[in-house]
């Protein structure tokens, strides 16, 4: 099997593990993969529960549509990850209930949304921080998103959800719902004394664990 067709049957297993865990509803989120001319990526209004591998659309390396149906319609938002992270070999984006219920807050730090409850956030996802709000499609989130990439592999999008670039689809799906149950476990936690990481045990896990 070539590398481009194990990476389709790779996007639909994990989109139709993602729509069957209620990490995404209806036909939101997107998932995408890097080839070595391009990549592949979800197409528009298709549910991630319903993926057929001979049914995603096929970009080139400047984010034109070569093959399949037309993506979804925030496929500049994994083009800006791309370019903006060398080692990025997928992207995920979700409209997770928790993450999604995080970004619609008020009082968060818009440098780093999530605090550092556990240690697996910290290594997995890092900081957070939250891009202002654009309609779904508009091409100036791109804009927003731009700068931020460089050192974040994710961010969250306010009023919409997180966008996750990893090294590979199952390190960007694992950064992704950790990112999930972080922003479920700080709900959670509103209203109580809580124990988050020290200043000093983020750092000794960021040496580590970069």
């Amino acid at each position: 099997m070539s590398t481009e067709a194990r990476a389709r049957e790779a996007i639909c297993r994990l989109g139709a593990s993602i729509f069957t865990r209620g990490l995404t509803f209806g036909s939101s989120g997107n998932l995408s993969v890097r080839l070595e001319d391009g990549w592949l990526m979800t197409p528009t209004n298709v549910a991630l529960g319903e993926l057929d591998p001979a049914g995603l659309s096929r970009l080139d390396a400047q984010g034109r549509l070569v093959a399949g149906p037309q993506p979804t319609k925030e496929a500049f938002l994994h083009r800006v990850m791309y370019e903006g992270r060398a080692d990025a070999g997928a992207v995920v984006h979700l409209h997770s209930t928790h993450s999604v219920a995080v970004s619609c807050l008020a009082d968060v730090d818009p440098e780093d949304v999530l605090p550092p409850i556990t240690a697996y956030y910290v290594m997995r996802v890092g900081r957070l921080p939250l891009v202002p709000y654009f309609p779904p499609g508009d091409t100036r989130l791109a804009e927003a998103v731009r700068p931020l990439v460089g050192k974040h592999h994710a961010v969250l999008l306010a009023n919409h959800g997180p966008v996750v670039a990893g090294t590979s689809l199952s390190a960007a799906a694992g950064a992704i719902e950790e990112l999930e149950e972080t922003a479920r476990l700080h709900l959670l936690l509103r209203g109580h004394k809580v124990r988050t990481l020290t200043p000093a045990q983020v750092d000794e896990l960021r040496a580590r664990f970069g």
